[in-house]
């Protein structure tokens, strides 16, 4: 039995499939550079590995929302433009800045930081200035907008910082004719049109997040941001499936069946007996449970191909297991059992576990804990000896 199958568990990332992804989004935002978002390690796949596929199929920027993990990109030695933007109080800016990050300010605090720590670098910051236009989360209020506008001028004539970006987020990019999209793509465009007009220059300024480079042509500007839909996921069923948007799913979640074994009708199936076996029966253990990221919500509904056949969650997810039952069936100790995948063989998909544990596709592939391997596939040789070519 080769490493792999001998694994209790693997997340397979298959990295063909994000740079072909990579390759769509670009077709889809012609004339724009792409940011290739890895955030939450690469929404679970691997950020340093999915970002090196990304930059080899055209990615020109990479994303992650907190520095560290910005930083942990440079360590590796990813180089080109990288941006964050999920910032506290005392964060490490002078790192930031000596690696060359752009980093992002929704508020004067942040500016008297920035200016601080580039002091102390003894080199300029490239700083994002972020508007809320309507998501209600990170980013200056419009009101505010001309006195951080003002403050950041200041600071870069004075050599302090260069204002590299202007940039927002949708808040309903995912539901097409949403009213707030059209608002906030008229409250960016005044918003932009008056740091210009006082004298910013950005290098590149960006509002689209994956649902808009898919459906918003208007919103894409110099820049997209692709987070899951690099990864293959659809950003919402209303927008269409991953195979209709001609995206491919990257992760694949199978385990090794634990054990297969006999039970009689009436037989109670893990914690608080909320599955009975209706007759005598076969049942399997999946060695897999919340601790890895199986969502617990899913039990009694989770779909999981075992054997050629989709099986149902039987009973309560476990923090290391969950059973399903077999119906008589009697795979080996050791079959696969895929929670999830691109769906070529009949398996589940991401968004299927999504529907059944009442949440997103992104947190199905993004909670995936640090217990399951991943197993990468596909990988060219710049990407296995870290180069991050063309």
């Amino acid at each position: 039995m080769n490493e792999t199958a001998s694994l209790r568990a693997r997340a397979e990332i298959d990295l063909a499939a994000l740079r072909a992804n990579v390759r769509v989004l670009r077709e889809r935002a012609a004339g724009a550079q792409l940011m290739a978002v890895v955030k939450s390690d690469g929404y679970g796949h691997g950020a340093v590995p999915c970002a090196r596929a990304a930059r080899a199929a055209g990615a020109t920027w990479l994303g992650t929302a907190t520095p560290h993990e910005a930083l942990a990109l440079r360590a590796a030695g990813l180089e080109g433009r990288i941006m964050c933007w999920l910032w506290t109080p005392g964060g490490p800016w002078r790192e930031a800045i000596e690696a060359d990050i752009d980093v992002s300010a929704g508020g004067l605090w942040a500016l008297r930081e920035i200016v601080a720590a580039a002091e102390a670098a003894g080199r300029p910051a490239r700083v994002q200035l972020k508007a809320d236009t309507g998501l209600g989360r990170g980013g200056c209020q419009p009101a505010d907008w001309p006195e951080l506008v003002g403050a950041a001028r200041d600071a870069e004539r004075a050599g302090h910082l260069r204002i590299t970006g202007l940039w927002s987020h949708f808040a309903c990019a995912d539901e097409p004719g949403h009213p707030s999209i059209a608002a906030q793509l008229a409250v960016y465009r005044d918003l932009v049109a008056y740091a210009e007009k006082e004298g910013v220059e950005p290098e590149v300024r960006h509002l689209a997040n994956s649902p808009a480079t898919l459906t918003i042509p208007e919103a894409h500007f110099d820049l997209v941001r692709t987070g899951i839909a690099m990864y293959g996921v659809s950003p919402a069923p209303e927008l269409g499936t991953s195979a209709e948007l001609g995206l491919r799913p990257v992760m694949t979640l199978a385990a090794a069946v634990a054990l297969v074994k006999d039970a009689p009708a009436g037989h109670g199936v893990s914690y608080g007996h909320h599955y009975t076996t209706p007759a005598d029966t076969t049942l399997g253990l999946i060695p897999v449970g919340y601790a890895d990221g199986v969502p617990r919500h899913a039990s009694g509904s989770g779909p999981v191909l075992v054997g050629g056949k989709v099986r149902t969650v039987a009973g309560r997810v476990a923090m290391d297991q969950f059973v399903v039952d077999l119906e008589g069936d009697r795979p080996e100790a050791g079959a696969e059992a895929v929670l999830f995948g691109p769906g070529d063989r009949g398996e589940p998909t991401a968004q299927d576990w999504a529907e059944a544990a009442g949440t997103i596709a992104y947190e199905i592939v993004t909670r995936i804990g640090a217990r399951v391997p991943r197993v990468y596939v596909n990988e060219t040789a710049d990407e296995l000896t870290g180069g991050t070519a063309q």
